[in-house]
């Protein structure tokens, strides 16, 4: 292995090769004498390593308690499930913001390395959208807890550090790894995608906040942003898109713990016909009545196209998926991919029930749903194991 191709950390007194988003290799630099300063031979050093795709870990398990409180079945007891998951969220979210600030007290220079990695830096993204789902799941279903002024605060703070964060990923990230850092066809992996969601995941936080505003310039200002957000993510994602389907139509398809992030291809697609639908419906009290209608009817073209192809899509991810993991697929963090993606697809699929009325959408969402929490009880388990035992934390030398 060569650090130009897995990328060198230097700080403290260590040389660290990061081999995947979740482990490093740590080999102590040698003094003059063969050891480090102050200790012998084969002393181990100990770093922490904590990149932002934990957050990943918060986005998969609240899009569960959003997707439930959209879902066009209600039986008994979702809306119990629902607050579950959010209140998990919290406290997910809370734990990872924590040892962030703690890996950065820690060991800045490894921490502000991942600014610069080829892959690290990608789920930067997981950020912002983290942030925005724990403010949606919050007023959606937190408000019988909370009570609503403070959900709706909640959201509100969310929304604006979730949208200026996205923002920032959606420009900065691309341009300095993809078009700066001039990126390769071959180099393409599903995080790509990353850093452009978080504007679409943005356009459909507004619809929802927005109905939850009265009449006023406030109402109007937070629908025009996500208007404009749907239409930057659009714009930012169509050649990262295109750039995926040229890779995997190579078959090459990456390391087999990098497999699960073919998933993150649902992000843009579910995510987008959700928010399209959303708006679309927000539009009716703030727009004219023939721009609502055209903007409606819109939501309802572009809806159609993209959930069919991000229906064919988890039809070829699940394959390549299965024939991975019938070679061996290790667990890794980005078995995270298999979460949220997922999640945008049963929330696009309810938004199409909401606007359609169709049965061929509700069944597509309730089992979505029913996959998606499946999905995170493996994920889940996987990763509590993993903490417990270290291996998700532990640095092997």
């Amino acid at each position: 292995m060569t650090c130009q191709r897995f990328g060198l950390y230097r700080g403290r007194g260590i040389h660290a090769i990061v081999v995947d988003m979740t482990t490093m290799t740590v080999r102590p630099t040698p003094s003059r004498t063969g050891s480090l300063p102050g200790t012998g031979p084969g002393v181990r050093v100990r770093v922490t390593y904590f990149p932002p795709n934990w957050f990943a870990a918060v986005m998969g398990t609240g899009i569960i308690a959003i997707a439930a409180h959209g879902l066009p079945w209600q039986p008994a007891g979702l809306s119990v499930v629902a607050v579950g998951f959010w209140l998990l969220a919290c406290l997910v979210f809370v734990a990872v913001a924590v040892t962030t600030i703690g890996h950065w007290v820690a060991d800045p220079a490894v921490a502000r390395s991942h600014h610069g990695h080829r892959v690290v830096a990608h789920f930067y993204g997981a950020v912002p959208m983290a942030i925005m789902t724990v403010g949606t799941s919050t007023l959606l279903v937190g408000g019988g807890l909370v009570g609503r002024d403070v959900a709706l605060g909640v959201d509100v703070v969310c929304w604006i550090v979730g949208t200026l964060g996205g923002v920032v990923t959606a420009l900065v990230i691309p341009y300095r790894h993809l078009i700066v850092g001039r990126a390769r066809v071959e180099d393409a992996f599903g995080g790509w995608l990353m850093p452009v969601v978080p504007p679409m995941v943005s356009a459909s936080a507004a619809a929802i906040l927005s109905g939850q505003l009265g009449a006023g310039w406030a109402r109007d200002l937070v629908l025009g942003v996500g208007c404009a957000m749907f239409g930057l993510a659009v714009v930012a994602a169509t050649p990262i898109l295109v750039a995926l389907v040229r890779r995997f139509r190579t078959g090459d398809h990456g390391a087999t713990n990098m497999v699960p992030t073919w998933w993150i291809v649902l992000g843009p697609l579910g995510q987008s016909v959700t928010a399209m639908c959303m708006l679309a419906h927000a539009a009716l009290h703030v727009v004219p009545a023939p721009v609502a209608g055209a903007i409606h009817e819109f939501a309802i073209a572009y809806g159609l196209v993209v959930w069919v192809i991000a229906t064919a899509w988890i039809g070829v991810a699940a394959l390549l998926t299965l024939r991975t993991a019938r070679a061996g697929m290790p667990f890794a963090m980005t078995w995270w991919s298999f979460t949220f993606p997922v999640g945008t697809y049963v929330t696009g699929s309810s938004a199409l029930a909401l606007t359609l009325g169709r049965p061929v959408f509700e069944v597509a969402a309730v089992t979505g749903f029913a996959v998606l929490v499946a999905a995170w009880a493996v994920v889940a388990a996987r990763t509590a194991r993993g903490i417990v035992s270290g291996d998700v934390l532990r640095l092997p030398v």
